[in-house]
């Protein structure tokens, strides 16, 4: 969330940086709301400094019986009936100015790209190129069924539309990446791998930014109050939730693997064909806590991370620097890695690399110690795909098919997948 201290004390700017994002926040109405509660507030403030005053002048009082007694006790009464009145005020009023700060995003970077939309995204960069091929190349989706390592029928038939089933060498694929995406993050980039619980609380949706905004998104089982993680961001933001973090604890770099579930709200007739989109898919997950000076660096570190899975598969790729009117709810700043897929003829994002700030760590109360004994500050998250799969898994079909139909397996997996070097 934003400090409501710097959206009192800077609300032009705050108004400003909102704009640029192109949504329609209720700003005005927190003001609004926030400057009535603190006049409501002093108002109740004032009416106990007078009970106070009067008990004190009641407590010196020798003659309890006396009519100057009963009067004052009489209009303490009164006051106390006021306070009561005016503190179910004070409640009301903070309850619904907080309602409404929750619907505030993260302010943009000033150097993030304006843009209302996606089409105001800029591509920064690109590496590798696209494989000519002799041949037409196929989609994902032919290739899959024709070597009998995609099911569709049979994951539709389990669950419904946007399901598939992995069999044979595409289930080991799969696993094989996520493995060897976790084994180049801990080992050459330096982060500490943590296996998550699948379901979280509410208040793990809520610190992570997910909740109240995108509940109709998720997955939830009602009666224990248990949501499923639709990313591993959403577990790892709360390790340290409601903590005080030592000057040397941060930097914290972690990774890990989830699956993740979310509702996937398409339009009619788009991304129907293969693996692109669905409601659970797999992926490899990394995320920072960071001192707030050194964030920026941080980020471009972590997308260098992300990149390098990339490389590695020699996968060409673009980074795409998001604009403002398209960077997600709890973002400052984000640079999408999209991947070439032959087969289906676009570029698929695989990951989306975000600095959010103090806005998740506010969320979620996590703090740190800049030095012993110095006061606590909020420290700067940041969340990285490294990769998320499937459209790991089509790049690579589409990629490395051959022209009989059959699957180069790249080199780097190839000790991971016991034996396997081609798929036929």
């Amino acid at each position: 969330m934003l400090s409501l201290q710097y959206i009192r004390e800077h609300p032009a700017e705050v108004r400003d940086a909102l704009a640029r994002r192109h949504a329609e926040v209720p700003l005005e109405d927190i003001l609004e709301l926030d400057a009535h509660w603190r006049m409501t507030l002093q108002t109740a403030e004032s009416l106990r400094s007078q009970r106070n005053e009067a008990s004190k002048q009641m407590s010196g009082m020798k003659d309890r019986a006396s009519a100057e007694f009963e009067r004052l006790r009489a209009e303490m009464r009164d006051v106390g009936d006021q306070i009561k009145e005016i503190e179910a005020d004070v409640s009301e009023l903070e309850t619904r100015r907080n309602s409404l700060l929750d619907q505030l995003p993260n302010i943009p970077n000033p150097d993030v790209p304006d843009g209302e939309d996606e089409g105001g995204n800029q591509v920064s960069r690109t590496w590798g190129e696209p494989r000519s091929m002799p041949f037409q190349p196929k989609p994902h989706w032919e290739l899959g069924e024709s070597l009998g390592i995609i099911d569709f029928e049979r994951g539709q038939k389990l669950s419904g539309s946007r399901f598939y089933v992995l069999r044979s060498a595409g289930a080991k694929l799969q696993r094989a990446l996520i493995t060897w995406m976790l084994d180049v993050h801990v080992q050459n980039h330096g982060y500490t791998e943590v296996y998550l619980p699948f379901m979280v609380r509410g208040e793990c949706l809520y610190g992570a930014g997910q909740l109240p905004k995108f509940a109709d998104n998720l997955y939830r089982d009602i009666e224990e109050d248990l949501w499923m993680v639709p990313t591993a961001e959403v577990p790892i933001t709360n390790l340290y939730r409601d903590e005080i973090l030592s000057p040397d604890a941060v930097p914290i770099y972690h990774v890990a693997y989830t699956p993740c579930f979310r509702r996937e709200k398409m339009s009619a007739g788009k991304d129907v064909r293969g693996i692109k989109r669905g409601h659970q898919f797999d992926k490899v997950e990394m995320y920072k806590f960071v001192k707030p000076d050194t964030s920026g660096a941080e980020l471009q570190k972590l997308l260098d991370d992300a990149e390098d899975i990339l490389r590695l598969l020699d996968l060409p790729y673009r980074v795409v620097e998001l604009c403002t009117g398209d960077l997600g709810f709890s973002a400052a700043q984000t640079y999408d890695l999209e991947v070439w897929a032959p087969g289906c003829d676009e570029w698929l994002e695989v990951s989306s690399c975000s600095n959010c700030s103090d806005f998740q760590s506010r969320r979620a109360n996590i703090r740190y110690r800049p030095e012993h004994g110095a006061r606590p500050e909020y420290l700067h998250t940041l969340n990285g795909s490294g990769l998320a799969l499937p459209r790991v898994m089509i790049a690579i079909m589409e990629s490395y098919q051959q022209e009989d139909g059959s699957i180069i397996i790249p080199d780097i997996l190839k000790p991971y997948m016991a034996g396997i070097e081609v798929i036929r």
